[in-house]
């Protein structure tokens, strides 16, 4: 399963070298606008102590994680949505990935040039938004018009979906972002055909340190319920470059776990996905699929024969078989379940697919 988010923000607030410290790839991240054209690409493994725990229990030779994609796109300027700064190139990049991490600036270092009069997060988050629903606008009225003929001509589902555009158009003439409106789930599923960029999941992260940050600009994030991360990007870029441990990161003041893991973990939990696993002497390996799957179709990612030859999968929960302390043992205690065509995979299942491939 290919997962993408891509990294936004204005020029200068630390897109390339939040991307070269998540993907340990080399970028250019010189410090003036536009170094960054076309997209870089990295694949990124999800941390999870689960893989870490289930392959020393099974003595794996390999442990293989859940992976996400994440782009690098240019930055954005006031005016994107009609041609400037490359801003039509910019926003292609943006409606091919899945989610959106929305990058800040936070950080008040003047020797890092400031394409704003100041450092304000929040006006830099509007900017940012408004491009996109200029963008989204211009999509819906073009596929209105599109459709307008088919409608004269009495066609039903022209008819259906012209209604459901009015009614995007309407949320987003308010200068609303698509994500936070309610719409069915046939609704958004035309949006997501239609790859419209304000109905992306969307993370904010700060950059920066947390004393920074305004208490202000948090309590608003907090009161609208925006999702966000205030991480200080140039530290943790340093802090990867020289390899230190959790041990030396806390000697240096830094929090045990890089903060970038927790945004790869953040980052990974906007594609409304859930992990579960295959264990054994040869691997452990995290699978990846959306909540709600079933059991065959959770087959069909491990090897696309397995879901049309689907038998039965015998299932446990990962805390399960931790507590039992291996599978002999829960089979014993009858904590491994049969499960049949129509069982819906849970988050941190460990599973093995019976199957006649």
């Amino acid at each position: 399963m290919s997962l993408s988010i891509g990294i936004v923000g204005l020029p200068n607030v630390g897109k390339s070298t939040l991307f070269q410290t998540l993907t340990k790839k080399q970028v250019d991240r010189s410090n003036y606008p536009f170094a960054t054209i076309d997209p870089n690409v990295g694949v990124v493994g999800v941390p999870d102590e689960r893989v870490e725990k289930l392959a020393e229990r099974e003595k794996s030779v390999k442990k293989i994680y859940a992976t996400v994609e994440f782009v690098d796109i240019a930055g954005l300027v006031k005016g994107a949505a009609t041609g400037e700064g490359l801003g039509n190139k910019f926003l292609s990049h943006i409606r091919e990935v899945d989610a959106i991490i929305y990058l800040l600036r936070a950080f008040q270092k003047a020797d890092v040039i400031n394409t704003q009069t100041g450092v304000d997060p929040l006006r830099e988050k509007e900017i940012l938004e408004t491009e996109l629903i200029l963008k989204d606008l211009e999509t819906v009225q073009k596929s209105l018009d599109h459709l307008e003929g088919e409608v004269r001509a009495g066609k039903r589902e022209a008819a259906k979906e012209t209604g459901v555009l009015n009614k995007i158009k309407g949320f987003l003439d308010q200068g609303r972002l698509l994500n936070e409106a309610d719409f069915s789930k046939e609704e958004r599923e035309l949006m997501k055909n239609s790859q419209l960029l304000s109905a992306k999941p969307r993370l904010y992260l700060l950059n920066g340190q947390d004393e920074e940050v305004p208490a202000e600009i948090i309590e608003s994030f907090k009161k609208n319920q925006w999702p966000f991360l205030i991480v200080d990007v140039l530290t943790e870029f340093e802090a990867a470059e020289s390899g230190f441990n959790q041990e030396e990161r806390i000697s240096l003041g830094l929090v045990k776990e890089s903060e970038l893991d927790v945004l790869i973990k953040k980052s990974y939990g906007l594609l409304d996905l859930l992990t579960f696993f295959t264990t054994g002497l040869d691997e452990t390996r995290a699978w990846t699929v959306k909540k709600g799957s079933l059991a065959p179709q959770a087959a069909g990612v491990i090897h696309s024969d397995f879901e049309s030859h689907f038998i039965k999968a015998e299932v446990i929960a990962y805390t399960n078989l931790i507590a039992a302390d291996g599978f002999s043992q829960a089979r014993e205690k009858g904590l491994i379940r049969t499960e049949g065509k129509e069982y819906v995979v849970q988050d941190g299942d460990v599973i093995e697919i019976k199957h006649n491939a």
